[in-house]
């Protein structure tokens, strides 16, 4: 097993409140109508399990199931953090969700890295993180899509 990475980190400015801007970010129902591959997200505390459909990376298919520890620091920052009790899991999340008011809009800020453990050599890296990232790129590229047309944008 070796484990591979993929980064996101963007910035938008959006046109809706802060208020609406965090009521998606936070909704664990809506999240997965709006993010591909995102099946579904159960709920315990400020912990939240996403499972995810199957994703090709190279040789592998992975239907990730991870869990992260959740923090909300309303209305300005939602955190995510892999369960350390879940060290069987072989995938997770690391990073945040940064907002703060611009104008009558919402200015927010992504970094997120998702590793993954994958039963491939070493030397398959430059090329499995590509695809990763490719995936990781465009899954966030449709959830801003789904997002802006859910808040009316």
């Amino acid at each position: 097993m070796n484990r591979f990475r993929a980064r996101n980190t963007s910035e938008a400015t959006l046109r809706s409140s802060p208020d609406k801007v965090w009521a998606v970010l936070t909704d664990p129902t809506l999240l997965p109508k709006l993010t591909p591959y995102l099946k579904r997200i159960d709920v315990d505390g400020d912990r939240w399990t996403w499972q995810l459909a199957h994703i090709p990376v190279m040789s592998a298919t992975i239907a990730p199931t991870f869990t992260e520890v959740m923090t909300f620091d309303e209305p300005t920052r939602i955190g995510f953090a892999h369960d350390p009790s879940k060290p069987d899991e072989r995938t997770g999340v690391e990073g945040s969700y940064v907002l703060r008011p611009e104008g009558s809009g919402t200015h927010v800020a992504i970094d997120l890295e998702i590793w993954c453990d994958l039963p491939l050599p070493r030397i398959s890296r430059l090329a499995v993180q590509t695809v990763m990232h490719g995936v990781v790129a465009g899954m966030g590229k449709r959830f801003a899509h789904n997002m802006l047309r859910h808040l009316g944008e």
